[in-house]
């Protein structure tokens, strides 16, 4: 009896223990998933607070820029690089930068680093300049014929349809159906509602639109987007399409004989004025720049009064590209300029920026010569008084990323923002190497 009690006792003691083990093997779990929790909860909470210190960077740095375009020392041009601050910028806890572009991203797509800095709204076509025509559309890069004649039928009055164009009634046979606008482009993302208006058109490689060629976009059909993997970055014309370029009627009429004789003879007296009146063509030029190869001005004189001179009577110009910062595929559209002349005009235009010129259109004849001049002169400007600043900024220890891109509006003045779009959801656009940056600084492999 005895023995057997004894047993008995050492199987509830076994049993217990066992009941004890699962109990404390439950709590140990249960401590576990709640310190992970914790853990998750904690790092969330980080991210969040990281993202919050992007955020309110981007918003210094759009004081930042304000504040560089108010005091710019030259109004009317794009602010030279070496009067601000645009790449890693520290702000607090948080960095930002501003995303740019340069001329040597046209042809070079394989660099880890985009190039940084305000972009200039005024180196694009306008979508809604009058004298842009589908020919002219129809020059950039991946551009369709279909999609440049549907672009002028969609903001014409209208509901003709031109050749190979689009109205109304196509846009209604779309699910779900619209009207086609017959009216201005508000934004250039506009043109996703445009017939024939392809994403791989619209974007090309460049998905993120950062102007680089980042890996996912030279592997093939590996991942999104689907590309020729050819190491080069063949963008989309979206980089070079802006609604956001005008300029503002602030200087004398050329074609008012009594304001521009008054402003030649301020600058060149009585006789010189009545000289430079007399020559063939002078006081019908059509542009700035022809007035420029009729006048006999040498490039010295005329850039004395360049600043002062325009050809118009309305209170603001939609139709100029400034050749002092467009890239070649839009030179490339410019009669006058075309496929031949672009690149010579970005050479020249580089020479240009190593003497440290103001900026002027008078070298442009060099390269074109009088005739080409004359042509491509009613579409080129010296001034711009809208940039974009694309800006990019992560929180402490490189998290929390957020990019923003703004327009700003400097032809009254004052700058003021007039448009602001958010691209965080587009992904990381500031390359490899500004990321393993952060993840080498943070031991994370």
């Amino acid at each position: 009896m005895r023995s057997a009690s004894f047993n008995s006792t050492r199987s509830e003691s076994a049993s217990v223990l066992i009941i004890v083990l699962w109990v404390a093997f439950g709590l140990v779990a249960l401590a576990l998933y709640f310190a992970n929790s914790m853990s998750m909860e904690l790092r969330a909470a980080d991210n969040r607070v990281a993202a919050t210190e992007a955020e309110q960077a981007i918003m210094g740095a759009v004081r930042y820029v304000s504040n560089i375009l108010a005091n710019a020392e030259t109004k009317g041009t794009l602010p030279d690089l070496a009067t601000y601050k645009y790449e890693a910028v520290p702000l607090g806890n948080a960095t930002f930068w501003l995303i740019g572009r340069s001329d040597q991203q046209q042809t070079i797509g394989t660099t880890d680093v985009p190039t940084f800095g305000l972009t200039d709204e005024n180196s694009k076509l306008n979508l809604n300049a009058n004298n842009l025509s589908v020919n002219m559309f129809q020059q950039l890069p991946g551009m369709t014929a279909e999609l440049a004649a549907a672009i002028k039928d969609w903001r014409d009055a209208d509901d003709d349809v031109r050749e190979n164009g689009a109205e109304s009634d196509v846009y209604q046979r779309r699910n779900p159906p619209y009207r086609c606008k017959n009216a201005d482009f508000e934004s250039v993302d506009e043109l996703r509602l445009v017939y024939g208006a392809e994403l791989t058109i619209l974007y090309g490689e460049d998905v993120n639109l950062n102007g680089i060629l980042d890996p996912n976009e030279n592997d093939g059909d590996i991942s999104p987007p689907s590309d020729n993997r050819d190491g080069h970055l063949d963008r989309g014309i979206l980089d070079f399409l802006t609604v956001f370029s005008w300029q503002p009627n602030i200087g004398t009429n050329i074609q008012n004989t009594n304001q521009i004789r008054a402003l030649l003879q301020q600058n060149f007296g009585a006789t010189k004025a009545n000289q430079i009146l007399s020559r063939p063509g002078v006081a019908n030029s059509a542009s700035v720049l022809e007035f420029y190869v009729r006048s006999g001005l040498t490039a010295d004189e005329f850039q004395k009064i360049e600043q002062s001179i325009i050809v118009t009577n309305s209170p603001y110009v939609t139709n100029l590209v400034n050749v002092n910062t467009a890239s070649e595929p839009v030179l490339t559209c410019i009669p006058g300029i075309g496929t031949d002349k672009a690149s010579s005009l970005i050479a020249q235009r580089r020479q240009q920026a190593t003497r440290n010129q103001k900026p002027t259109l008078t070298w442009v004849k060099d390269v074109l010569g009088q005739d080409g001049s004359i042509q491509a002169g009613r579409y080129l400007t010296s001034r711009s008084y809208q940039f974009c600043a694309d800006i990019a900024a992560v929180g402490h220890h490189g998290r929390g990323y957020q990019r923003v891109r703004f327009i700003f509006d400097t032809s009254e003045g004052a700058p003021k923002i007039i448009y602001r779009q958010d691209l965080t959801h587009m992904g990381w656009a500031l390359g490899r190497q500004v990321r393993n940056s952060f993840l080498l600084a943070n031991n994370i492999r």
